[in-house]
């Protein structure tokens, strides 16, 4: 390993991103064999932190990840129930007809969200399968053994632009 580990903390799967993706993934770990020691780390100061928009949010995965999602409180609640599409230009803008838009396009049934609630929610669900969470954890660097990856450097701070240490710098772990 390297000298910039100070200390270890030994787990069966380390995510590196508390988004939708990581958190998806952390949960159904944890659903299809409970027993694994999961942990999420998050380089934001909480979960959703570094989740700025709102999406329009087709459920089928939710309804797969966590079919009761509705019982269970998800900041999931505004359905889409028109779409418009409209050309912009200099002097206005102008209607364009929904039937000639790709399939793609039409929203119905579909929710309007605000991502980093549905992330922070995400994170409650993961915790209660008891998935360690660290936020304000970035990772810098991964720990490799051979062609594998073991680890990763996490919470290293202070690092200058071109990556060496700063006044500021404080090792990870």
């Amino acid at each position: 390993m390297t000298d910039i580990i100070r200390e270890s903390m030994e787990y069966d799967v380390v995510i590196v991103g508390g988004g939708p993706a990581g958190l998806s993934a952390a949960i159904r770990l944890k659903q299809v064999n409970p027993a694994l020691s999961v942990v999420l780390l998050e380089k934001g100061s909480e979960i959703g932190a570094h989740i700025l928009s709102g999406a329009v949010l087709d459920t089928a995965g939710l309804d797969k990840l966590i079919p009761d999602w509705k019982d269970r409180g998800a900041p999931v609640t505004t359905e889409v129930t028109s779409d418009n599409f409209y050309i912009l230009g200099p002097h206005g803008q102008v209607r364009v007809p929904n039937w000639p838009m790709p399939p793609l396009m039409n929203n119905h049934g579909k929710y309007i969200v605000s991502m980093g609630n549905v992330c922070r929610w995400l994170a409650e669900q993961a915790e209660a399968l008891e998935v360690e969470i660290f936020p304000g954890m970035a990772c810098s660097q991964l720990v490799n053994e051979g062609s594998r990856v073991v680890g990763v450097v996490a919470g290293e701070m202070g690092l200058n632009a071109d990556g060496t240490p700063g006044p500021g710098y404080e090792p990870g772990m």
